[in-house]
């Protein structure tokens, strides 16, 4: 018996919808992130980008569970002396919405060139609006 191994050629994109109103941010993020590498697929294959595209709408409405929404903190590096800088979840959830979405899903991916690829297919949007009717995304529940 011969192993299947999926070819990035042959490799079929599908295009999923996500809305997070309500959901929980780390368990949203999770699945979000096997639809991306393509888990969900009987062909999946760990070293070709067989996932999927998922759009989520409605970012400004996710949820944290317990404690998190006051003291969980994202921090960054401007790359000047005394540049290590600290944003709270709030603040974060009242500026970028998006972007607290973006930094869950990015953690659960693969830290390599295939993580980063896998990525770009994702699309964060704050209302329940997106540009991407002419694909014709399928809503997932999750």
């Amino acid at each position: 018996m011969k192993s299947f191994m999926a070819k990035q050629e042959v490799a079929e994109h599908k295009w999923f919808v996500v809305d997070a109103e309500g959901a929980i941010l780390g368990r949203m993020a999770a699945k979000i992130a096997t639809l991306l590498m393509g888990k969900t697929k009987p062909t999946y294959t760990p070293h070709v980008d067989a996932g999927d595209y998922v759009i989520v709408v409605n970012a400004e409405k996710v949820k944290v569970t317990g404690k998190k929404a006051r003291t969980k903190e994202y921090d960054f590096y401007t790359h000047y002396p005394g540049g290590h800088k600290f944003v709270s979840f709030v603040e974060m959830m009242a500026k970028k919405p998006e972007k607290v979405i973006e930094l869950a899903v990015r953690r659960m991916l693969p830290k390599n060139k295939l993580g980063r690829k896998m990525l770009t297919r994702l699309k964060v949007y704050r209302g329940p609006e997106h540009e991407h009717q002419a694909q014709r995304p399928e809503k997932i529940e999750l």
